[in-house]
């Protein structure tokens, strides 16, 4: 659908999110505007991924790469190459460490953050690694990043297959809480994994201050 972004996660159709696609051209990550209340997912350049032909080369087989955090200690795009070697086998431990603008707060008994894995655990082993962490709402985590995750995550398992991923935070100024998070990923052995999604750092009823993560009910 050309010229159009709109909603590719599956989401509750109770949820006010769940609205009609919007014709808007998005192409890249810089374009993405301010949200609007209503489509939390939205596709990017026609959700087709922008990869490069050496991106998706298994030559040097699996790996993640992580960003060195900024002068803000906050996150940069997290990398991979994904597959079945690189999966752990035992239980993810607790997470402790805090990313920037970790100010929990609950909201009808339900913590609004969760500490947002870029590459999640499943994939890489990566745990309380904190150039793999963000502050990340409810929302975004699940079903927000996690209905993908677990789209890969299952592909891998039955084909044994390769995923090239990326996860790129989008953090506006000097802002400690990301407005989003852009996820791509495309499978090298065939096409049944490809989408380019930004997914917004939102939760619904709950206003965010992004410049330090304190909330308060709208």
């Amino acid at each position: 659908m050309a010229g159009i972004y709109g909603i590719y996660s599956q989401v509750k159709p109770s949820d006010e999110v769940n609205q009609p696609v919007k014709e808007l051209t998005v192409n890249q990550i810089s374009e993405v505007p301010e949200y609007d209340g209503k489509h939390q997912i939205i596709e990017l350049n026609q959700n087709q991924p922008l990869f490069s032909k050496n991106d998706l080369s298994l030559e040097n087989g699996t790996w993640t790469r992580f960003s060195d955090l900024d002068n803000l200690n906050r996150v940069g795009v997290a990398n991979g190459m994904l597959g079945k070697d690189l999966m752990p086998h035992e239980e993810r431990e607790r997470l402790y460490v805090k990313p920037t603008g970790w100010h929990q707060k609950f909201y009808n008994d339900k913590p609004l953050y969760n500490r947002a894995h870029l590459i999640a655990y499943q994939f890489s082993g990566e745990n309380n690694n904190l150039k793999n962490l963000m502050t990340g709402t409810a929302s975004l985590n699940d079903p927000g990043m996690n209905d993908h995750e677990i789209e890969i995550g299952n592909y891998i398992r039955k084909t044994n297959h390769h995923v090239r991923y990326r996860v790129s935070p989008s953090f506006k100024g000097d802002e400690l809480i990301a407005r989003g998070v852009q996820m791509e990923a495309q499978s090298i052995e065939d096409d049944q994994i490809s989408f380019n999604l930004f997914i917004y750092n939102v939760q619904e009823g709950i206003k965010i201050d992004y410049q330090n993560g304190y909330s308060q009910k709208e």
